[in-house]
């Protein structure tokens, strides 16, 4: 059966770091679109970071453009989303989405909470 499970998430001070992580069973990453989304309470889920199949194209929401990075280790059936200089605005259930020709498997999420 093909999932994948996020981990990684908690509660950070703002200013703070966190990576998620995000392992794909069942089946092999390395020919998917991985993609983080977030969604805030009262929101739309919006995309945060997306990595082509082949890693070589990325694309970032504005609002964390420069502070977030994502990354895969396809040995590992893993995608990555470090997250540095968080803000409160941040404060969101992340979860990671793998895409290909129309075959799409989301994972149960994990919450991140920026808070003083």
């Amino acid at each position: 059966q093909a999932q994948l499970v996020e981990s990684g998430g908690g509660l950070v001070q703002p200013g703070g770091s966190l990576r998620l992580s995000c392992v794909a069973s069942g089946f092999t990453i390395s020919g998917y679109v991985m993609t983080w989304y977030r969604q805030a309470p009262g929101k739309e889920r919006e995309m945060v970071a997306k990595m082509s199949s082949s890693g070589r194209v990325t694309t970032y929401a504005a609002s964390v453009t420069g502070r977030f990075a994502i990354s895969r280790d396809n040995a590992k059936y893993t995608v990555y989303l470090q997250m540095n200089s968080l803000k409160p605005e941040d404060t969101a259930v992340y979860y990671c989405n793998a895409e290909s020709y129309g075959v799409a498997y989301w994972g149960q999420g994990t919450q991140v909470t920026v808070s003083s």
